[in-house]
């Protein structure tokens, strides 16, 4: 996610769909909120050809969505679709932990436990969204450890359209402390080189994902 705040500009390190995804996966443009390209250009001073390629993107993205005769607005994902997304992720995701666990170095196996260490602080203080997002930093870290581009792209891709619904788990009572001991599992197959038990323990972790979105509230399910 980009660290520049989504109100500013977009400059020459920051497109003009970079700076919408941002602004989406911060929730400031929320699910179904029309984004009018008038109201964009005027906002990133730029013209209705980038802001309507940029709008393009995204949709190829799956954040973004045509409607006939109303333009483009943010997607909803649902959660059933947020619970498939979730079993493509696990696939993935093994395949990616199994990678890393071949090829992480020293420093890398020390920068993961130094993200699990971070985490249980989290978890002892009750910092629910510190503990979401050094989760998705363990994520990210493992997926660029791997060096698997396509699969990489895919996942952050897959991870952006289920951002609302990671975040309505992250705030369940009691789910970072079922998460950790899954992301430590995780780590330590990871840094112990064993490609097998580091794919098993990230499809084991991702299952309880899958598990613990099921259990939401069937009125959040459209």
């Amino acid at each position: 996610m980009d660290d520049r705040t989504p109100n500013a500009p977009a400059g020459p390190g920051l497109t003009v769909a970079g700076a919408v995804r941002t602004a989406i996966l911060l929730g400031e443009f929320a699910p179904g909120q029309r984004l009018i390209e008038a109201d964009l250009c005027e906002r990133f001073g730029t013209s209705r050809f980038v802001v309507r390629a940029a709008l393009q993107e995204l949709s190829a993205q799956g954040l973004v969505e045509f409607q006939r005769n109303r333009g483009a607005r943010v997607r909803e994902i649902s959660l059933a679709e947020a619970i498939e997304i979730t079993e493509v992720r696990k696939l993935l995701e093994g395949r990616e932990a199994a990678r890393a666990a071949e090829r992480v170095d020293a420093a890398e196996a020390a920068m993961l436990h130094g993200i699990i260490t971070d985490m249980r602080a989290a978890v002892g203080n009750a910092e629910l969204l510190r503990y979401s997002d050094l989760n998705a930093s363990l994520h990210a870290a493992i997926r660029d450890i791997s060096g698997s581009e396509i699969s990489g792209r895919l996942l952050r891709q897959l991870r952006d359209q289920t951002v609302r619904h990671r975040f309505s788990l992250s705030l369940v009572p009691g789910r970072p402390a079922v998460s950790l001991p899954q992301h430590e599992a995780i780590v330590a197959a990871v840094t112990a080189r064993d490609p097998a038990a580091a794919e098993a323990a990230m499809h084991d972790h991702l299952q309880g994902v899958i598990e613990a979105l099921q259990a939401l509230p069937v009125a959040g399910l459209r």
